[in-house]
Parts: C-alpha cells; sequence; structure tokens
C-alpha cells in the first residue's frame, strides 16, 4: 500500500512538534517504599517533521506507548520510550508527557485516621539531537491564612486553598519521590489540607494555620528556597494560586530558575 506520509511536500516548512494528545492508557509507577500504583494517565506524545515530509505516522507513537505501559516507571524511566519513538519515526527531536492522578495516604494529624488523597502530577521528556531532559511535576493543595488580615483583626482572619503547582528537572541517574516533593511543598503552606478531618483534627489544622500565616509571596519563597537548596534539582518552575475566600480574586506568584 502507498505511504502517503513518506511523500515528499512542497511547502518548504519544518514542523517542530506534531504527534497525537489525550490518548488514555494506565501507567504503572513505582511508589516510595510500597507496592507499585496502577495510575489511569493521559498521553502526549510528539516529534519534528523535516519539511520534506508530508506526515508523520500516527500509529507509531500508540505501538510504542503500549509497549511500555506496563513497565515499572519513576519517571526518568520513560526515557527509553521517548527514544524508541525517535528512532521509529526517525526524528530529530521528541516530547512525550504523561499526566496522571497519583494517590497517597495521607494521616490525620491528631486522630490519625488514613485515607486517600489524589495529586494531579505528571512526567515530562525531551529529546533534541539526543540531549535527553526530564522533568517531575505536581500539584498540591493547601491552606494559606492571610497575614494581614490576621494583623488587623480583633478576631480571626481569613484564609483559603491554595494550589502550588511544581515542576523539577533533574538527571536520569538521580530520583526525586512524589511523595518526598508533595511533603516539602506542603511544609512551606499555613497547613496541608486533609481528605479526612474528625472535629480534633480540625481543631489542630485551623490553630495550625493560625500560627503559621503566610502569603502566596511566603509560600512561593519558601519553596524556591528549598528547591535551590537541593542538590538533585537542575532546574524548577514553581506557581501558587490563591483562591481568595474575601475577594473575587485569586492571588497569585510564579518563578522559573535554572542552576
Amino acid at each position: 500500500m502507498k505511504d502517503i506520509q513518506n511523500t515528499k511536500d512542497t511547502r518548504n516548512v519544518d514542523i517542530q512538534k506534531v504527534g497525537i494528545n489525550h490518548l488514555d492508557l494506565p501507567l504503572t509507577i513505582q511508589r516510595k517504599n510500597q507496592s507499585n500504583q496502577i495510575v489511569s494517565a493521559k498521553a502526549k506524545v510528539c516529534v519534528s517533521l523535516p519539511r520534506d515530509y508530508k506526515g508523520t505516522h500516527m500509529s507509531r507513537f500508540v505501538e510504542v506507548l503500549n509497549e511500555w505501559r506496563n513497565k515499572d516507571l519513576l519517571g526518568v524511566d520513560i526515557k527509553g520510550c521517548l527514544e524508541q519513538i525517535v528512532k521509529n519515526l526517525d526524528a530529530k527531536s521528541g516530547y512525550l508527557q504523561f499526566k496522571f492522578k497519583y494517590f497517597v495516604d495521607k494521616i490525620a494529624p491528631v486522630t490519625k485516621n488514613k485515607s486517600f488523597m489524589g495529586y494531579d502530577c505528571s512526567f515530562e521528556g525531551e529529546i533534541n539531537e539526543g540531549n535527553y531532559k526530564f522533568i517531575l511535576g505536581v500539584k498540591v493543595p493547601v491552606t494559606t491564612l492571610c497575614p494581614c488580615s490576621k494583623e488587623i483583626s480583633d478576631n480571626g482572619a481569613h484564609n483559603q486553598r491554595a494550589l502550588i503547582s511544581v515542576k523539577v528537572s533533574y538527571d536520569e541517574d538521580k530520583h526525586i519521590w512524589i511523595e518526598d516533593l508533595i511533603d516539602m511543598i506542603e511544609s512551606c503552606a499555613s497547613c496541608p489540607v486533609y481528605p479526612l478531618l474528625k472535629r480534633e483534627d480540625e481543631k489542630f489544622v485551623t490553630e495550625k494555620a493560625w500560627d503559621n500565616p503566610r502569603f502566596v509571596e511566603d509560600v512561593l519563597r519558601e519553596v524556591v528556597l528549598k528547591l535551590r537548596n537541593n542538590d538533585i534539582v537542575d532546574s524548577f518552575e514553581v506557581e501558587c494560586e490563591a483562591m481568595e475566600s474575601i475577594h473575587n480574586h485569586s492571588a497569585w506568584a510564579y518563578q522559573k530558575e535554572e542552576k
């Protein structure tokens, strides 16, 4: 059968990225000190396409992903999958992203009740002219209590849920556990968020937030300092958004750095 994708294109346009998006597939993720976790992931994968080729071969992306979906992934392990995709499609560069919900056992601070907490996470890999870069991403909901509100009010202070989004890059011979990254991020907020709280727990988290008032600027700076001091991290990106409880807007802060 004739291969239309391999026919010549005369419009003289190199395409930087072409591929597939929103492909659902199961992935097996290695957990810290526990058994593996099977997650439902959405894949995005693409390669560069030279100007001489009319199209890429979309089916080859799915073929490689199906081969790799049963491997126990640590994140950086997606390098092999991406290398195979670049090779099979005869490309100079490629990009692979898995987005998934990762569940962690969350223990209430006082009653010690255990429940599951889900976090939006991502593995990203890039290959460009043979050079590989891996990026681990996680979004962590937290509580923040406004320092200004606490200072000026005779009673109480407004607090809200905030979302801290962090992406970190590190060498393929190193590793950062998702659980450790979540713990680090939560330590920078007024208080963590829990899926299950009894009255004793609710008292604890309310008072903990009161004792640790934080603007989004405070949260961002705390996360940045911890990532700067992490010898494994090569580069990072941090975003903090507080869904304000007394304003009709969010408070937002952002930082991106390379070491």
